[in-house]
Formats: C-alpha cells, sequence, structure tokens
C-alpha cells in the first residue's frame, strides 16, 4: 500500500507544470505558529484531495490500454482477420509461384476457400484477403463448398461441391467455368495441378482423373472406384470393408504422386501409387478409428486416430507398421499435421490445439497460447518452409511467422 507522501509524489508527476505551481500554493507550510499537528494533517489531505479532483488524468504514454477483445499473440502464429461470416469453414489455401524473370520480388497472389460460397484472393502474402467475385461460379443458385485449389505457375484449378470446376491460365486473373460429366463417380475433393493445362483430380469414391488440355478430357489413372476394388478383395481379409464403405473421409497426396485415403468411417485405409491400376486396401494397425493420413517429409507416413492419438509410421513408405507417440493434445482430437521440414512440424485440432516438434514427429510440444482461440482448426498447410497456415472453422486463419 502505497505511503500518503508517495500518492502526493504521483500525483505531483502528473500534474502539468502550471498545476505543479500551484500545487505549492495549496500545501500549508509548517511554521512555529501553526495550528496543532491534527489541523495540519486534516487541511493537507482536504488540499490534496481537492487538488486530485481537479486535476485531469494523465497517463504516461507508455502505459497499454487493453482491450476487451484483443487477440492473444501466438509464438510463432498470428491470427488473420477475414472479411467472411462466422459460420464459414475454411477448406484449402494456395499461392500463384513467382517468376524467376521478375527482377523485383513481389509478394504472392493466393486464394483461400470455403464452405457458404467462399473466396478470398490476396495480393500481399497473405496479410490481408478480400473476397473474391468469379461469375462463372454465381450462375446458378448453388450455395458452393469450394474443397480445393491448386496452382502451377500462372496455371490454377478450383474445385467444389455441387460438382464445379474452375480453370485459370492468368495467375487467377480470370476463371472459366469447365463442364464436366454427369456420369462422375462420386464428388470431386482433391485436384492438383502438374504443368501447363495439366492436373490431376480425385473424387470421394477413389476415381483419379488426369487431363492434359485444360480440363475438357480427362483419363482414368485408376480401372475402378473403391467399392469395385473393396468388393474383389473383402474375402482377402480388409476389416470392415463392405460395399456401403467405399468412399473417402480424407485423402491426401505426396510430392511425388502417391495418395493415402482414409475410409469414410475410419476402418481402413487405402494407398495408390502411379501405374497402379486399383487402390490397394490396408487394416488398420491400431484399436480406435482413424481420424486422418498424410506423408511426412522423408516420405513416410502419419497417422491420426479418434480421441486425440497420433502415430508414426516405422521407416519411409507405404506400410501397416506404425508406433504411437505420446501428445498432450488435452482430449481434444487431432485433426491434422503439416511438415515444415524433415525436423519441423505443426499438428491442430479441436477446440484451438496446437502442437510443434522439432526432432520428425518423436516428441511434441503444446502452443498453450493456442487455447484461447475458440475454434477448430481442421488443416495445417506449409506451401514452403516459410509460408504456412492453419485453418479452422468460423473463419480462424493463422499465419506462419517462423
Amino acid at each position: 500500500m502505497a505511503t500518503s507522501s508517495t500518492a502526493t509524489a504521483s500525483l505531483h508527476l502528473l500534474l502539468p507544470a502550471s498545476r505543479r505551481r500551484q500545487r505549492h500554493l495549496l500545501i500549508p507550510r509548517a511554521s512555529a505558529h501553526s495550528e496543532s499537528p491534527a489541523v495540519d494533517r486534516r487541511r493537507f489531505i482536504a488540499h490534496t484531495a481537492a487538488a486530485a479532483a481537479a486535476a485531469p488524468l494523465v497517463l504516461p504514454r507508455w502505459t497499454p490500454v487493453a482491450r476487451a477483445d484483443d487477440a492473444p499473440a501466438l509464438s510463432e502464429w498470428e491470427r488473420v482477420y477475414l472479411p467472411i461470416d462466422p459460420g464459414v469453414v475454411l477448406l484449402d489455401i494456395a499461392f500463384v509461384p513467382d517468376e524467376p524473370s521478375h527482377e523485383i520480388e513481389r509478394p504472392p497472389s493466393g486464394f483461400l476457400l470455403g464452405t457458404r460460397q467462399t473466396i478470398l484472393e490476396t495480393k500481399d502474402g497473405g496479410n490481408t484477403w478480400f473476397p473474391r467475385s468469379i461469375p462463372s461460379a454465381e450462375d446458378e443458385d448453388f450455395n458452393y463448398r469450394f474443397n480445393s485449389v491448386s496452382f502451377k505457375g500462372k496455371e490454377g484449378w478450383i474445385i467444389g461441391k455441387p460438382a464445379i470446376l474452375l480453370h485459370t491460365s492468368d495467375a487467377g486473373e480470370s476463371w472459366e467455368r469447365i463442364p464436366l460429366s454427369a456420369q462422375l463417380p462420386g464428388n470431386m475433393v482433391y485436384i492438383k495441378a502438374t504443368g501447363e493445362q495439366s492436373a490431376e483430380m480425385v473424387t470421394d469414391e477413389g476415381a483419379i482423373y488426369v487431363t492434359s488440355n485444360r480440363g475438357y478430357n480427362w483419363k482414368a489413372a485408376v480401372q475402378e472406384t473403391v467399392s469395385a476394388t473393396l468388393n474383389r478383395t473383402v474375402s482377402s481379409g480388409i476389416s470392415g470393408a463392405s460395399y456401403y464403405t467405399g468412399t473417402f473421409n480424407t485423402v491426401n497426396r505426396s510430392p511425388d504422386g502417391r495418395y493415402v485415403a482414409v475410409s469414410s468411417r475410419g476402418n481402413f485405409y487405402l494407398t495408390w501409387e502411379p501405374g497402379q491400376p486399383f487402390w490397394q486396401p490396408h487394416n488398420r494397425a491400431v484399436a480406435r478409428r482413424i481420424q486422418n493420413m498424410g506423408w511426412r517429409a522423408d516420405g513416410g507416413l502419419w497417422l491420426l486416430v479418434r480421441g486425440g492419438g497420433l502415430f508414426l509410421s516405422k521407416g519411409t513408405g507405404i506400410t501397416e507398421d506404425f508406433e504411437e507417440v505420446q501428445v498432450q493434445s488435452r482430449g481434444f482430437g487431432i485433426l491434422d499435421v503439416g511438415y515444415r521440414s524433415q525436423d519441423e512440424a505443426w499438428a491442430a485440432g479441436g477446440s484451438g490445439v496446437l502442437l510443434k516438434t522439432t526432432n520428425g514427429g518423436k516428441s511434441w510440444v503444446r502452443d498453450k497460447a493456442a487455447d484461447n482461440i475458440a475454434a477448430n482448426l481442421y488443416s495445417v498447410k506449409f506451401l514452403d518452409n516459410t509460408k504456412g497456415f492453419v485453418l479452422g472453422n468460423d473463419g480462424v486463419l493463422l499465419r506462419y511467422l517462423g
């Protein structure tokens, strides 16, 4: 508790010079002819209170004024606020690669997709975003869910549900809508730009198609859907496989073109490598159902189970041999993992769970500052070792600071 003399000194420093001069006149000086000490103290306190009431409240310039809506600072991430409705779930993000011929380095432009027909664009590398209108995607009375976006040079693709395919050849300045066959098996869930006028597309029924003429013709890369594959192999011992589980819950592509997909019920997973005629089903090696799977930077697999468990495959390549890694998920499910390098990766999940590893996934540390984010974090995207994003529901977007 500050003494009265300390309080008086503090008040004295806060007063402007003119009032400090007045202040000296208000304080009675002790003299041989002054009244009793008790009276002097009462006058001193009264004069001090009057001066405090008359003095304006002056805060030092360095005094921070906290706001209730200030977002918590994350150690290596910052939240980017978006001009969209709170209920939008962000689903994918991609940037236009900068051309090596540019003498002046420019911030890359990019696109961010989500539910409720959400398409956002950035011109400054992801610091700020604005809604992007694409007339060819607004012709019909549909509320599109845009699932996937990809660029290779200036060539770009966007897919959505109900079935819609958009293509650009000028880095997103203009988009054209590509017609699709009504017999397309399943819903389009993933697209990858692979070259000039070329792309690879996957549906949730396991169809993989490739095009080399801007999407006007597509060639099947697999000979049958997952349902047909399961009907042929169900007697071979794939646990839980049946005709009714021939769809994907998640699908992830490795840089060299291999795929891993989780069945809709999470009771087994499937893999495909370029040149294979069919998807290969695999029994899960863990008791709990699979939430998601993907590729590590070293070519191995990571596997998430419902309830927050994380497993890493032993060695690299496609395998059914996994071992569990201890993580501090607080009981919330982990929904995705993204590798920035072979050593560093981030995992994200329900209720703002954000975890980091610096040893390839052997151990993980929770970023506690993210606990205050009231959203589920669905996707971790590292586009290179300096550019990364975490996508969530309610329009939550985190940008990697490094």
